[in-house]
């Protein structure tokens, strides 16, 4: 190619380049997108295309570049110029107040001391180092003086610029090393876990756990599926740029386009402090993350110096603690609960406690490698709490039982039908293989029935239980085949309680096709890759016949789920329920969303519930006229529908400024559309 055509090309690089940088700082920093996401996908597989068609043109600091590394055999090392160091912990406002008399006591001055006060987060310690404002290296803390470089899989987070933006005033610090924690939002960590178990595969014990596991994947494209986020605090190495403080720090990195956390506050003494952590003490639980406390730091640099340090932790800074909501109980036995694709999962039987204003009595202990790492046996005495306040968890044992039990082992044959039990090298997840276990039956009837699939109202966990115990169910479309009389004759089932399951069950018949694919159950595949499969397929049949290469031309769907849903089909007994099920139902294929119209790139919030649509109903609806329908409330939220008894989304849109729309201001707009 003509040098003067390349050099029109890489003004255009680098003018595309330069937009989505200026982009990903307005989405994923300011949380105040210029774009829809229509828009931003076209400038980015522009980019794609000149740096494929030109590979002289790419560079490492490119856009595209964020999944862009090979798989690695290991992590290489990484010496920190400057140790990240651990804090002190205050538990009270005593030890809080304690801490401020010291600074003052050291300072020889009675004056009050300015603070930053930040959250605390509960995520995974990093350290990112820009030269010439271009992302070179990514390291965990490790030890505070060694950490892992994960390079690799921190570009693949998408708040990390990989070239840090010009600010208004001043310049690009020669060298910036700047520390941070990687977490995963909670409400992402719900949705990762549900697909999870969904897909029949092993959740997460919180969102720390899979945030440390995602950002250890040797495979950056693993990284890159899961949600990860970040927020930078704390200063390494400066070079090239002067800081006065703390405060003057977070400031000038976020006009860098790195994210900081908004809700950091100058507090004029240690009072101020202590009022800033009973404010985020009450709307702990209201955070997107996991927080553990608050930290308090010195403002004034020169302060910082002059204070020093004591053994690994900083004197100018320390972390004040939330009360945890914990308790301490008894592992009376450790049983194993079979999936609906066989897989196994041990729960810890505790002696009944109360916490947070509920009695425990279970807690995941999600899988072998979790009870081996913490070396919990029956008898021993642990300490629990509620993640969010909400699943409890066992942190750890607290007084081992005497003598100890044996260590856990996962059994060899399934506990409910005696089947092998098999387990992958390399992978965590133990399952059974027998496909008659009738524990994988009963949760594959309840997950077929529930609201996301064929909906049949009435077909809880006891009835679904009796239908497999008494052999009226072995395959799902025998559920097709139930009759009132033999409803009737089960436990707790009157007449009419038995015509309501059946006519359930009728009204079932007539249903869209990603509802059926996601029905079955298929290892891997959710909600959204059920739509997706059914949008490009159309019927069961042609799915059922789909090549792996066939279905990994499906949008979002790579080699692991293809090889999942051919395996599926290529079982004999899979395929005759499924040509039955085609059979006696009326399977629509569900509207491919048409990107036109007064909804197109028009983000929705769902709260409530309407009067003339189901939730299910109005999704649809809004995708077929090219919205798309979101499960939490944020400044990109175009519309919060709010139906009859609201929740806390309606509140989160009235202080965001979202509009708020009512039904009928919905079906104006849908018509509209």
């Amino acid at each position: 190619m003509p040098k003067a055509n390349l050099d029109k090309l890489r003004i255009e690089v680098d003018k595309l380049r330069e937009q989505i940088n200026h982009h990903n700082y307005r989405y994923h920093v300011l949380d105040e997108p210029e774009v829809s996401d229509a828009e931003y996908d076209q400038l980015m597989r522009r980019l794609e295309a000149l740096e494929r068609e030109h590979p002289a043109l790419l560079t490492p600091d490119s856009p595209t570049q964020r999944v862009g590394a090979a798989p690695s055999e290991r992590f290489g090392a990484v010496v920190h110029r400057k140790m990240m160091m651990s804090l002190a912990n205050a538990m009270d406002a005593e030890e809080m107040i304690e801490f401020d008399k010291r600074i003052k006591r050291f300072l020889k001055s009675d004056a009050d001391v300015e603070y930053v006060a930040e959250i605390k987060l509960d995520g995974l310690s990093v350290e990112l180092v820009y030269e010439n404002g271009v992302l070179t290296v990514a390291s965990t803390r490790g030890d505070g003086i060694n950490g892992e470089d994960v390079t690799a899989n921190i570009k693949t987070i998408k708040a990390v610029p990989l070239h840090l933006r010009k600010p208004e005033h001043g310049g690009i610090p020669r060298l910036l090393e700047v520390r941070g924690e990687v977490i995963i939002p909670k409400a992402a960590f719900e949705r990762l876990n549900a697909e999870r178990e969904r897909n029949g595969e092993p959740v997460f014990a919180n969102p720390r756990n899979a945030a440390a596991g995602a950002l250890r994947q040797l495979d950056p494209k693993v990284t890159a599926s899961r949600p990860l986020g970040i927020f930078l605090y704390a200063p390494g190495v400066i070079e090239g740029v002067m800081f006065k403080s703390q405060w003057e720090f977070l400031q000038e990195i976020k006009e860098l386009g790195l994210r900081v956390n908004p809700l950091s506050r100058v507090c004029p003494s240690a009072n101020s402090v202590l009022d800033y952590w009973n404010e985020i003490t009450e709307k702990r639980h209201s955070l997107d993350y996991d927080a553990d406390g608050v930290v308090a730091k010195v403002n004034s640099f020169a302060l910082q110096e002059q204070l020093g340090e004591v053994s690994r932790a900083p004197r100018w800074a320390i972390a004040y603690k939330f009360k945890a909501q914990q308790a301490e109980t008894v592992v009376e036995k450790i049983d194993v609960q079979v999936g609906r694709i066989g897989s196994l999962t041990p729960v810890a039987k505790l002696r009944p406690v109360p916490l947070a204003g509920v009695t425990i009595s279970n807690a995941s202990l999600h899988n072998l490698d979790e009870i081996r790492r913490r070396d919990v046996r029956e008898g021993d005495t642990v300490l629990i709490e509620r993640a969010g306040d909400v699943i409890p968890y066992v942190l750890r044992v607290t007084k081992e039982a005497s003598p100890r039990a044996k260590p856990f082992e996962m059994p060899a044959h399934c506990p409910e039908c005696g089947g092998a039990v098999v387990h992958e090298e390399g992978e965590v997840g133990y399952f059974c293989i027998n496909a008659n276990c009738p524990a994988r039956m009963r949760e594959s009837i309840r997950h077929f029935a529930s609201k996301n699939s064929l909906d049949i109202e009435g077909l809880g966990d006891k009835l679904v239980a009796q239908l497999v115990e008494q052999g009226l169910v072995k395959e799902l479309d025998d559920i097709y085949s139930l009759t009132r009389d033999q409803l009737a004759g089960l436990e707790r089932m009157a007449d009419k309680s038995a015509q309501n399951v059946i006519d359930a069950i009728q009204q079932s018949r007539k249903t869209t096709l990603d509802r059926v694919i996601n029905g079955l159950g298929i290892r891997h595949v959710g909600e959204h890759t059920a739509r997706q499969l059914a949008i490009r397929f159309k019927t069961l049949e042609a799915l059922s016949a789909a090549s792996e290469n066939d279905l990994l031309g499906v949008r979002d769907i790579g080699p692991e789920v293809a090889r999942s849903v051919r395996e599926y089909f290529d079982e004999p007994r899979n395929m005759k329920a499924v040509r039955r099920l085609g059979k006696l139902l009326d399977i629509e294929t569900p509207a491919e969303p048409s990107g036109r119209g007064a909804l197109r790139d028009k983000t929705f919030v769902l709260t409530g519930t309407l009067d003339s649509m189901s939730r299910e109903d109005t999704e649809r609806r809004i995708m077929a006229a090219g919205g798309r329908v979101t499960s939490s409330v944020s400044r990109k939220t175009d519309f919060v529908v709010a139906g009859s008894e609201p929740g806390s989304k309606l509140r989160k849109a009235e202080e965001l400024g979202v509009r708020v729309l009512d039904e009928q201001g919905l079906l104006k707009l849908l018509a509209a559309g």
